[in-house]
């Protein structure tokens, strides 16, 4: 179902003077989310966000989808003051064992495990996280309207998928309704976030093409095969123009922990052994897998972890990794990690070398990285996404010549081996891309005007 609208409760909004008409579209996303707006004018703005300090820029187009709260920061009530966003991690970077930081939500719609969380012994059931970062996204929306805001379009994957392989779409966005509502959104319309890509494609058209969607996120990669252009204005439902969708649940946030798992977590002494009853043991495994989200390394800095780790360094076959891998717990240092992976992967998108460098004394990590090597960490993934593309070809008995162009979009859309999946199939000279990081939140504002503003 691609639109889902739920009705709220009485929701008393702020005072606000007479606005003019502004249809606003929320990318609520695994890692970032992002506000788009259209005027009266019909061109949409992107909504800017306070950075935090945590960059040289003051604002950013994007919110990071995190959640920090600090033990000594609590309501009338005694709850725990959420800090949301870049501010969240600023928060947690400065406040250690006080602090805890909460991600990817938007991963965990489809558990029917996980219900809530419990921080600072208050729980928080998932639609209240999510719901604390949707309300920012609201009140920035409403600062830009000038007026409150009582529906949006929200971007969603094409296909909610639960961890055992299972269709959870219903549950999901079941879900996902719920926490607009607690977030004080009256009315909400869901639309598939390379759908939305395409609807900003779109507009960059004077005539009609079959165009081939990719948008790449940091949870999913979305695919949307369409027929857009001045044509699908006259059909009696847009959206009949629609011709297949696609997806899987692979995106930057997986390449970003190939990057650590193959390349990095070594340096910190994965595969490294040590002795213990006269047999050479390997460091468990186990704790490279918390190596997957950065800010999970840091629960690792239990006693018992940590005197293990201590008991192992003793008798470890390369001690001083043992050693740097106390310190990135002990200082907290996974957030300064996965920036430098980062970097690197950029550096990687732009040329065919580069030097990954943690820097943050006393521990120091220096290895060159080449794009191949890169390549060859992701190669399953890059299959899958290749495969799925061929799928929805093929379902929709659509031949690659018949695709006139194919537009990337996301933060994947930049690696070079992704890229190169479309331009063997389409051929180069049909493949664009653009907007990356804010194509999604436009296309919905552009969806937001086309179906509130009838009548």
């Amino acid at each position: 179902m691609l639109r889902t609208v739920a009705k709220a409760g009485t929701y008393s909004a702020p005072n606000f003077q007479e606005a003019r008409q502004m249809f606003v579209g929320m990318d609520f996303g695994t890692s970032n989310s992002a506000v788009g707006i259209v005027d009266a004018s019909g061109a949409a703005r992107i909504v800017s966000h306070d950075n935090a300090g945590l960059s040289e820029r003051a604002t950013n187009d994007t919110l990071r989808s995190m959640i920090a709260f600090d033990r000594a920061h609590r309501d009338s009530d005694g709850w725990p003051l959420p800090l949301v966003g870049q501010a969240g991690i600023a928060a947690y970077l400065n406040s250690g064992d006080e602090c805890r930081l909460l991600q990817s939500f938007k991963s965990h719609l489809t558990s029917r495990l996980f219900t809530s969380a419990t921080i600072f012994n208050r729980p928080y059931s998932l639609e209240r996280l999510i719901a604390i970062v949707v309300e920012r996204l609201r009140l920035s929306a409403e600062g830009q309207r000038g007026a409150p805001l009582t529906q949006v379009v929200a971007g969603r994957p094409v296909r909610f998928v639960a961890e055992d392989g299972k269709d959870a779409d219903d549950y999901a966005v079941e879900r996902l309704t719920e926490a607009f509502r607690q977030a004080g959104i009256a009315e909400v319309a869901f639309e598939f976030e390379p759908i939305a890509a395409a609807y900003y494609y779109e507009r960059t058209l004077d005539h009609d093409e079959t165009v081939l969607v990719a948008d790449f996120g940091g949870g999913t990669s979305d695919f949307c095969l369409v027929r857009l252009g001045p044509g699908r204005a006259g059909m009696a439902d847009p959206r009949d123009a629609i011709i297949g969708t696609g997806g899987v649940g692979i995106a930057g946030d997986t390449f970003d922990r190939r990057i650590v798992e193959r390349g990095i977590a070594p340096f910190f002494g994965k595969n490294t052994t040590y002795h213990s009853n006269k047999k050479d043991l390997p460091v468990p495994d186990w704790i490279y897998g918390k190596f997957a989200r950065w800010h999970h390394i840091g629960f690792l800095g239990t006693g018992s972890t940590l005197r293990m780790l201590r008991d192992i360094q003793r008798h470890a076959s390369h001690p001083e990794r043992i050693e740097d891998l106390l310190t990135l717990i002990e200082y907290n240092l996974g957030y300064h990690l996965y920036r430098s992976v980062e970097q690197a992967k950029v550096a990687l998108s732009q040329g065919t070398e580069t030097t990954f460098v943690f820097d943050h004394d006393p521990v120091r990590v220096e290895r060159p990285i080449t794009r191949a090597e890169f390549e060859d960490w992701i190669s399953p993934e890059l299959t899958e996404i290749e495969t799925c593309v061929e799928t929805l070809l093929t379902s929709t008995g659509t031949p690659a010549g018949k695709v006139d162009r194919v537009f990337m979009t996301g933060g994947s859309s930049l690696v070079p081996a992704v890229r190169a999946i479309f331009d063997r199939r389409f051929g180069a000279e049909r493949v664009r891309a653009g907007g990356e990081f804010v194509s999604v939140a436009s296309g919905l504002a552009y969806r937001a005007a086309e179906l509130f503003g009838r009548g």
